[in-house]
């Protein structure tokens, strides 16, 4: 089974945690935090900082780590491991960024409280790490 190794960060705003909606691919329309594959020679939060920039064209802070996730998805077959960290703006500036000319990496954002984690469809691993910040937040 193919291994992927990825960052994620939970970005918070005072009391919420920002959502993303994937804009493509087989689980377009699913909800995540955002984040991606760090390239060779980067640190974890160097991915993060990078990644975030080029989705949202955002300025974050890498803060705590959170924890590592590990879960296996079917249909594509692959084995995610998923590192998370709390994360927060350095300003208020966020938009969603074309992946290329035509398909945005995410169609949608948004700010959840703790009670409003529930109310969207997360992906497999981001449900672990909703289950996480529930005893954390």
């Amino acid at each position: 089974m193919k291994v992927v190794e990825v960052v994620a960060a939970v970005i918070k705003k005072e009391n919420k945690i920002l959502a993303t909606q994937r804009g493509y691919g087989h689980f377009e329309g699913m909800w995540e935090f955002p984040g991606g594959k760090p390239e060779t020679g980067e640190t974890k939060e160097e991915a993060l900082v990078r990644e975030i920039k080029e989705e949202m064209d955002a300025n974050i802070k890498v803060d705590d780590f959170i924890c590592t996730v590990e879960y296996d998805y079917k249909d594509p077959d692959f084995h995610l491991i998923m590192h998370t960290y709390f994360c927060e703006l350095l300003d208020d500036h966020m938009e969603l960024v074309y992946h290329d000319e035509d398909r945005l990496e995410h169609k949608a954002m948004k700010w959840l409280t703790k009670e409003e984690l529930g109310s969207v469809e997360w992906l497999g691993a981001d449900i672990e790490i909703v289950n996480v910040l529930e005893n954390l937040l």
